[in-house]
């Protein structure tokens, strides 16, 4: 029996790097130590996170396989629910990371680049709309507030009080639309009341497309689906303003709930840094 020497025991080929591409988290002018970036868990199967630099800019960053970030590949990854939720949490990690020393303009999950080059050569082309947008969001959160209407109780049955004929049915049936119709147009006028009114403590506004009730999990409609961007020293006025609200709606079964503060996703969009698209309140 022979034996190989030592040095020649193993034919297999030294591990090959794998290509990679540069994915993007956000940019910030104010980077977060390096230790706690390099800390924060990315995406399955890439590098650590890191800081690159981009001039004034900064970009939190993470070397992802190429293979598994495609577009064919992620695509098909996307479409699965269980993945898009792993993407979409690695993905507010980076963020949330890199607005740790100060503000963040967050990237669309997954904005890719071929390699650093490329991503600071896009990004800088940007700077000046990018550092305008840090600026505006500087010192300030976003806070989410939502509207719900109260239910409909439903068609009465033929079996309801009064005459059983049926054009009194009939009737009965319109009244009871019209009082939901009536009831619901309050509720919305309760709903626009909210929003004009919080819009006073903001530095700015948006409404987004109100929730279905399947995915709100509750059984009434969804009225308001609402974001303002406060500042840090109007804190304490818009909770207590939300507050307010939230009791003097509750007497008339509309419900007005909070959450925040927020990364302010909702207004840090840089190809929206226009006067019209930011929708400052006041101006």
């Amino acid at each position: 029996m022979t034996t190989l020497p030592a040095d020649r025991a193993s034919t297999t080929a030294p591990d090959v790097p794998r290509p990679t591409v540069t994915c993007v988290f956000a940019v910030t002018d104010t980077p977060p130590r390096d230790e706690a970036v390099s800390l924060t868990p990315g995406h399955d199967g890439g590098g650590p996170l890191r800081v690159l630099a981009a001039g004034p800019l900064h970009l939190v960053v993470q070397d992802v396989p190429a293979a598994a970030f495609g577009e064919e590949a992620l695509a098909e990854r996307l479409n699965r629910p269980e993945e898009l939720e792993r993407c979409a949490r690695a993905h507010h990690r980076g963020v949330e990371t890199a607005a740790s020393a100060g503000p963040v303009v967050p990237l669309p999950m997954a904005t890719l680049y071929l390699d650093d080059r490329n991503a600071v050569r896009a990004l800088t082309d940007r700077a000046a709309s990018l550092r305008t947008l840090l600026d505006r969001l500087r010192h300030r959160t976003e806070w989410a507030v939502k509207v719900h209407g109260p239910g409909t109780a439903g068609a009465p049955g033929a079996g309801g009080d009064g005459p059983a004929d049926g054009r009194s049915y009939l009737r009965r049936v319109s009244a009871r639309r019209r009082t939901e119709r009536e009831d619901r147009e309050r509720a919305l006028a309760r709903a626009h009341a909210v929003d004009r009114e919080l819009r006073r403590y903001a530095a700015a506004a948006t409404r987004h497309r109100p929730q279905s009730e399947q995915l709100t999990g509750r059984s009434v409609p969804q009225l308001l689906n609402a974001a303002y961007l406060v500042d840090d020293g109007r804190r304490a006025e818009f909770v207590r303003a939300v507050g307010e609200l939230a009791r003097d709606a509750h007497r008339s079964a509309v419900e007005v709930t909070m959450s925040g503060p927020w990364i302010p996703y909702s207004f840090a969009r840089a190809d929206e840094v226009a006067h019209e698209a930011y929708q400052e309140v006041g101006a």
